[in-house]
């Protein structure tokens, strides 16, 4: 999930100078997919904290971009909730986000392949949102 850009660009520009040939996605929220150049829609509203602005940053080099994944609040709301329940890993929005992402990157064009992704923060901030 792109916020600011800059664990993305830092992550890009790592693995690309180690393998050329490794794939790296930009995730959005569906109403802000900027960068993929989608139409906002509900103004650019979305649930997922910190990331989505719905404007260009200056963090996000373009050709360090191979694919853009899109998804929606619910999508990373349940994701981020079963990670609580099934998995034991109390994250926030972004991580829901993520691994969402990854799941149908797998589900679909990737799959069968390994994923590498962050989970960027602790859902101690969610409590009082409807997130948990």
């Amino acid at each position: 999930m792109v916020g600011s850009g800059g664990t993305f660009r830092g992550c890009a520009e790592t693995f690309k100078a180690h393998d050329p040939e490794i794939t790296c996605y930009l995730v959005e929220p569906e109403t802000a997919a900027v960068y993929a150049k989608k139409p906002l829609a509900k103004n650019g509203r979305h649930k997922v904290q910190g990331c989505g602005y719905a404007m260009d940053l200056t963090n996000i080099q373009p050709e360090l971009v191979d694919g853009y994944l899109q998804v929606t609040d619910e999508e990373v709301i349940q994701t981020t909730r079963d990670l609580a329940r099934l998995e034991g890993t109390f994250v926030g929005f972004s991580s829901g986000a993520n691994v969402a992402a990854a799941i149908q990157l797998l589900r679909g064009k990737e799959k069968g392949k390994n994923i590498v992704l962050t989970l960027n923060d602790s859902g101690l901030k969610y409590l009082s949102t409807d997130l948990f």
